[in-house]
């Protein structure tokens, strides 16, 4: 096996990770600038420029399957670093909220459809054990990209005085060029080749680039057993409900925790508790680097001890760190002691949720519906995700600057997300991608 070669088309393809979290959390430093410089209200804040972004992620999302299975995994993945560099030159550079938004949502696109190719594409080249670590790498881009962008924002917001948020939001257009260029030297998905093109010789020549002899056989043949299947490859015909079902909780779940309300609003969660702006700002890279440290922990444990097993240890750190938020906030406990559980929160979705669900959803999905499936999946999430960054700035407002009600209601959904692990989540660590296509449909 030729590991370097396949970790360096993972890495590459995970780059869309990093563009993935740089672009989504950029826009928190630019937040409050934005909402005073056009002047604009609460409810078209929270819809038009902190969100817009969002509802992009959901059309690419939704749609994303359509040109990974028509033009291919690795085309698509091109033509998303293509659309993250137009909406990062375009939002630096707009001059109403209008455009903002109309750039911000042509990122959100990308963002989108990358969480639908990257995740498959990397799935499909990867070996059952270590599929999960590699699938994890475009999780542990996003976070990496989090951060950067966190201590991007500071670092800018210290040196700049004037539109510093412009530089921040345009400064994303060096790594999304150098992306697009490094994404054209992967090699197509073989199991896109085989499914979709019939093309039996590249596929074959794509895997004996990276495996042994016996290990392309064994793929090739595994591959083929699952394209007998003569039926429609439609992923809503009902043969499909249990994995819909599946892809669809757990992103709901992966929302309703919280913790796009936690990242995109940080710094305005944080001086609500009392905390400056200048060091809530600082304050917000913390946030970073323990979602880096602890998805590094994930990838470490996530083929070793399982899926399963991290989303339980994910969801009891989910419900005591938002209890005691929740608490902190209401009770107006010191800001020490809120950050600290804030930040036990984040380590909690890093190690579970975050590490799982980008691996999950894309291996329960059969060979002949993956893309569709994956849109499916990724399409919640960020429906999901769109709604509570929407409304947010509203809610905030409504209960008078102190967040302890929203807490709260994470917190309980939390606990359901503790039970819909216990008792219905499946384990797919250590499978191939056609041994889970047999033990879930």
């Amino acid at each position: 096996m030729n590991q370097n070669k396949l970790l360096y088309w993972s890495i590459t393809v995970a780059v869309a990770g990093f563009l993935f979290g740089f672009d989504t959390i950029v826009i928190s430093g630019a937040d409050q600038p934005i909402q005073e410089l056009w002047n604009t209200s609460d409810l078209f804040h929270g819809w038009f420029i902190m969100s817009m972004a969002l509802w992009g992620t959901v059309l690419g999302a939704l749609f994303g399957g359509i040109p990974c299975d028509k033009i291919g995994r690795k085309r698509t993945l091109f033509w998303i670093g293509v659309l993250y560099l137009v909406s990062a030159l375009g939002s630096a550079f707009a001059w109403d909220p209008y455009m903002f938004s109309f750039f911000r949502f042509i990122g959100g696109v990308g963002v989108g459809a990358s969480s639908v190719a990257a995740p498959i594409y990397i799935a499909e080249i990867a070996s059952a054990k270590d599929r999960g670590r590699l699938v994890a790498s475009y999780q542990f881009n996003i976070v990496f990209g989090i951060l950067i962008a966190f201590l991007s924002n500071y670092f800018l917001g210290q040196l700049i005085t004037e539109d510093a948020w412009r530089w921040m939001l345009g400064i994303e257009a060096i790594p999304a060029l150098v992306y697009t260029i490094l994404v054209l030297g992967v090699p197509n998905s073989p199991r896109w080749l085989m499914t979709k093109r019939n093309d039996e010789a590249g596929a074959r020549a794509v895997l004996e680039d990276v495996y042994s002899k016996e290990e392309v056989d064994e793929a090739i043949n595994a591959i083929k057993e699952t394209q007998v299947d003569t039926s429609k490859g439609n992923v809503f015909s009902g043969k499909f409900n249990k994995v819909l079902l599946l892809a669809f909780l757990l992103a709901m779940f992966n929302q309703l925790s919280g913790i796009n309300f936690v990242l995109y609003y940080a710094p305005r969660l944080l001086e609500a508790a009392g905390i400056g702006a200048e060091d809530a700002l600082l304050q917000s890279t913390s946030i970073g680097v323990v979602n880096l440290i602890f998805t590094l922990l994930g990838i470490y444990l996530i083929d070793r001890s399982g899926r399963k097993q991290l989303m339980l240890i994910g969801s009891i750190g989910y419900i005591v760190s938002l209890g005691v938020v929740a608490w902190a906030y209401a009770t107006g406990a010191s800001s020490i002691l809120l950050l600290s559980f804030v930040l036990v929160f984040i380590a909690s979705h890093a190690i579970g949720q975050g590490a799982v669900i980008w691996v999950f959803i894309s291996e329960i999905f059969p060979n002949k519906v993956r893309a569709s499936g994956q849109s499916w999946g990724t399409g919640t999430h960020w429906v999901f995700a769109a709604l509570i960054t929407a409304f947010t700035p509203f809610f905030i407002g409504l209960v008078g600057q102190n967040p302890w009600p929203l807490f709260a209601f994470f917190c309980v959904m939390m606990v359901f997300q503790l039970l819909w692990v216990v008792f219905m989540m499946p384990e797919t660590k250590g499978r191939t991608l056609e041994e889970i296509e047999e033990m879930l449909t």
